[in-house]
C-alpha cells in the first residue's frame, strides 16, 4: 500500500513521541548519575552505565524508523510539506545528540567510580553545576516536544553560565589543591566531570539550534556578538 500524507504525518509523530520519551530517560539517568557524583556511590553509578544500553537501542530503532519513513516517501512519490521535512531532519539530529549526552554521562558515571573511597568533598558549586545542566536539559527536551524557537533560545542564552561554572569550579580546585584540601588525582577526576557537564550544554544548544530551525526556517549561528539566526541561502534555479 502506498504511503499516504496522512500516513507520513502519523508515523512522523509516532517518531517525535518515540523521541521526547527518549529525551526524559536521558535526563534521568543524566540527574541519577550526578546524584552519585555527592553519595560517591560507585555502585549506582555502575548500575546506571548499564542503562546507556536503553539509550542505545532506542537512538538506533528511531534511526531506523526515520529513514524506513523517507524511503517508502521517496518510493511512493508521497508529497510533503517542507515543515516535515524539516520536522524530520530534525528530529535525527536531535536522536544523535541525545545519545552522545548519554555518552556524557556515562563517562560521569565511570569518573565516579574512578573516584573510588577517595571522600575530599567537591566545590558546592560542583552540584549547581550539574543541577543546572540538568534543568537545562530537561527545557530542551520540553522546546523539541513542543517545537518552541523561544523556548530553545532561553536554553542557548544558557551556555555563558555553564562555562562560568567550569572556570569557577576549575579556580576553586586550584586553591583546595594548593592548599592540601584536595588531592590532584580527585581534582583530575572533577576537572574531568565538569568537562563532561560543559559537554552535554554543548549538545543542548546544538538540540536548541535544530528546533528553531523547525520551527522558524532560520539556522542559528554563534558569533562574537552572540546567537545569531539567519535566513536559509536561496539555491540558484537551472535554466
Amino acid at each position: 500500500m502506498a504511503i499516504t500524507p496522512e500516513h507520513f504525518t502519523e508515523r512522523l509523530n509516532h517518531i517525535r513521541d518515540r523521541l521526547v520519551d527518549q529525551g526524559k530517560l536521558v535526563v534521568e539517568l543524566t540527574e541519577l548519575t550526578f546524584n552519585t557524583i555527592y553519595d560517591r556511590d560507585a555502585q549506582a553509578a555502575t548500575v546506571l552505565m548499564a542503562r546507556d544500553d536503553e539509550v542505545d537501542q532506542a537512538d538506533i530503532e528511531i534511526e531506523r524508523d526515520a529513514v524506513d519513513l523517507l524511503t517508502l516517501a521517496i518510493r511512493d512519490s508521497c508529497p510533503i510539506d517542507p515543515s516535515q521535512i524539516r520536522s524530520l531532519l530534525t528530529a535525527v539530529k536531535v536522536n544523535n545528540e541525545l545519545e552522545r549526552i548519554a555518552d556524557a554521562t556515562t563517562a560521569v558515571a565511570q569518573l565516579v567510580i574512578s573516584l573510588g573511597d577517595r571522600t575530599s568533598p567537591f566545590p558546592k558549586t560542583t552540584r549547581v553545576m550539574t543541577n543546572s545542566i540538568v534543568g537545562v536539559l530537561r527545557d530542551t527536551v520540553r522546546a523539541f516536544r513542543d517545537t518552541n524557537a523561544d523556548k530553545a533560545k532561553k536554553v542557548l542564552a544558557c551556555e555563558g553560565n555553564t562555562l562560568a561554572f567550569h572556570e569557577l569550579i576549575t579556580r576553586d580546585a586550584e586553591v583546595r589543591v594548593a592548599d592540601g584540601r584536595m588531592g590532584v588525582d580527585t581534582a583530575f577526576e572533577l576537572h574531568a566531570i565538569i568537562n563532561q557537564t560543559v559537554l552535554m550544554g554543548d549538545h543542548c544548544t546544538n538540540i536548541a539550534e535544530q528546533v528553531i530551525y523547525e520551527a522558524t526556517g532560520t539556522i542559528v549561528r554563534h558569533t562574537m556578538a552572540g546567537w545569531v539566526e539567519q535566513d536559509l541561502p536561496k539555491l540558484n534555479k537551472p535554466e
